[in-house]
């Protein structure tokens, strides 16, 4: 009965549930749609908000400019005129009072019929000798305007036009003058200066900006009475400096307006951010365009905030009311498939479930003998393969301490070896010239090394068996004469490059002389192998104490050694030697550890140095 509610529940647990993963992946997909949608619906009602606020940008800077353009023509024909009338040839050639009086007279009519602002004539010296203003407190009659840029224009080509603020009644306006008289003799000037108070007024707009800009970009006529005479962008210094000279502009400050360029959208266009009076910040369309028949821009400013904020909101809500009810339909199919889908399996659930409770008993007990006697082979196969490599271990081990043995014994025998075959051969000459003496003395140095021959190979036995010699004190000084006396033979044309110190008594150390020999003769030979192409080749011994140490360095000028043998310095069988053995180091590392010390290298492209640390003795 339980193994049949087990069966029951495994079947009902095997009915297929409603997928989640396609709800997943519609989900996702409605989420990266809808987001790219909102986000395409946001840049193309943003781009539609700002062309259509461009073009009416554009009408109404069209407009201004035409406006202001008009405003521009009505004073220009006044200069003109006035430079072949008789009255003011009259006026500057005779300078008599009269002539004066009358052309004073004529000015002041022609500025109450043509809107002006003022008109002046100057001689040549640039002295205003008539004036509109004549019978006003503030006439210009008397006042030099040599200085001003439209006068020595004026003389030099004719005519001029020049914005600048009045020197006396401080109001700013445009001065349009022409030269009266020939080019080879000009008599003076005429001036007439036109205001724009009345144009600044009409462009006045709500949340808008409208000013105009000379060639230096220094506000010059705007809509906005606090941005006059400042400035698109910061002036160079010699520009200032000219403006404040010839006063242009008065004591001006001459500041940056106050908004910052944000984005470019075409030629003459851009999107600033700005502060304009009474307004809190935003972004603005930053409108420029040229004032025919001058060197002005005309700037115009609108705000875009709203506008791209509404346009935005309508194309997005557009794009919310398709795509809502699309995702609502593709969810609503979806469901209604999961729904028969389920069924279909269920159906088919319940027809297999009866044939596979008749099945399962039957495999159950098939894959248990499966599973026992593959259990059992495996064990079998393991127990061979362990007693296999039991085997091949017991082997290699054997292998491996009767080489190291033998490498070692050849090792570090070939250097006595190699000293009594010469102090032999050396007997043999002193025999021949019947020299008995020094021959008996070579005689018994052969007995000493091969009395060293039969300590090295009892210490390589001590070695093999894990074992050591006990440290005993030894003097620093013997044990190099004797590492010097065994390399004699083999490097005696090289010897010079070897400078050993003469050591104090009291640098004696823990260890065995023979060993401690060895642990020398490796590494003198090594240096002096090296060193055997190098110029100027120097192998220096060194030797200090400390309070527990003595530290004998052994430091050559050769090349060096390899960098993919400094990693396996110290690893059996490692060398970068045609013949060498690569257990010199590891010996001599050995030994030094057996006494407690230390040994060390430090190698470069200058040299290799040795560092042995070894405890002192008690004396």
């Amino acid at each position: 009965m339980v193994v049949r509610a087990q069966h029951q529940e495994t079947g009902l647990s095997a009915l297929p549930s409603r997928p989640r993963k396609p709800w997943f992946f519609l989900a996702l997909i409605a989420l990266c749609v809808t987001g790219f949608g909102l986000y395409a619906a946001g840049v193309y009602g943003r781009n539609s908000a700002l062309n259509d606020t461009e073009e009416q940008a554009k009408v109404s800077a069209g407009l201004k400019v035409a406006f202001l353009r008009a405003v521009l023509e009505r004073p220009r024909s006044l200069p003109l005129l006035l430079a072949e009338d008789q009255q003011v040839l009259d006026a500057l050639n005779l300078k008599t009072s009269a002539a004066v009086i009358r052309l004073s007279d004529k000015l002041e009519r022609l500025v109450a019929a043509t809107g002006a602002s003022v008109l002046y004539v100057t001689n040549a010296q640039g002295v205003a000798i008539a004036s509109s203003n004549w019978q006003q407190a503030d006439s210009f009659v008397g006042v030099d305007y040599s200085f001003r840029e439209y006068f020595k224009r004026s003389m030099s080509s004719g005519s001029a036009e020049h914005f600048a603020l009045g020197s006396i009644s401080h109001r700013p306006g445009l001065y349009i003058s022409r030269r009266v008289g020939l080019s080879a003799a000009p008599v003076g000037v005429v001036v007439v200066k036109a205001e724009f108070d009345q144009l600044e007024s009409d462009w006045l707009e709500a949340s808008r900006g409208a000013f105009v800009t000379d060639r230096r970009g220094v506000v010059l006529i705007s809509s906005i009475p606090s941005w006059r005479f400042m400035t698109l962008s910061t002036l160079l210094p010699d520009e200032v400096r000219d403006i404040r000279t010839s006063l242009q502009f008065g004591d001006a400050p001459l500041t940056p307006l106050p908004f910052n360029q944000a984005e470019t959208i075409g030629p003459g266009m851009m999107l600033v951010r700005a502060v304009l009076p009474g307004e809190t910040a935003g972004n603005y369309l930053f409108l420029s365009m040229p004032v025919p028949t001058t060197t002005w821009q005309l700037n115009y400013l609108v705000p875009v905030d709203a506008v791209i904020a509404s346009t935005m909101r309508e194309f997005r809500l557009l794009v919310l009311a398709v795509l809502v009810p699309f995702f609502f339909v593709c969810a609503l199919v979806l469901w209604r498939r999961q729904a028969g889908a389920i069924r279909f399996a269920r159906a088919q659930a319940n027809q297999a479930e009866l044939e596979r409770r008749v099945d399962e008993r039957t495999n159950d007990l098939l894959r248990a003998r499966d599973r026992l006697q593959a259990e059992i082979a495996g064990h079998k196969a393991t127990e061979g393969r362990l007693q296999g490599v039991q085997q091949e271990l017991v082997q290699a081990n054997r292998l491996a301490i009767l080489g190291q043995v033998a490498a070692g014994v050849a090792h570090e025998i070939n250097q006595p070896v190699a000293t009594i075959r010469a102090f032999a051969e050396n007997a043999k000459v002193f025999l021949d010239r019947k020299q008995e003496g020094p021959a008996q003395e070579n005689l018994s140095l052969i007995a000493a090394l091969t009395e060293r021959i039969g300590t090295i190979t009892d210490e390589l036995k001590a070695f093999a068996r894990k074992g050591r010699t006990a440290p005993q004190p030894v003097l620093l000084r013997d044990v190099l004469d004797g590492a010097e006396m065994l390399l004699r033979s083999r490097f005696a044309g090289r010897l010079d490059a070897l400078n050993i110190p003469a050591l104090p008594d009291h640098f004696i150390v823990k260890g065995n002389r023979i060993r401690l020999e060895q642990v020398l003769i490796n590494l003198l030979q090594n240096a002096l192998e090296a060193l055997q192409d190098t110029p100027d080749a120097c192998v220096e011994v060194k030797a200090k104490a400390t309070d527990d140490e003595i530290i004998v360095t052994v430091a050559d000028n050769g090349p060096g050694i390899p960098e993919n043998i400094r990693p396996l310095l110290f690893t059996p069988f490692s060398t970068s030697k045609e013949k060498g053995l690569g257990l010199g180091l590891v010996i001599s590392r050995d030994i030094i550890s057996d006494y407690g010390g230390r040994l060390l290298v430090e190698s470069s492209g200058q040299g290799t140095t040795f560092t042995i640390h070894l405890l002192r003795a008690q004396t």
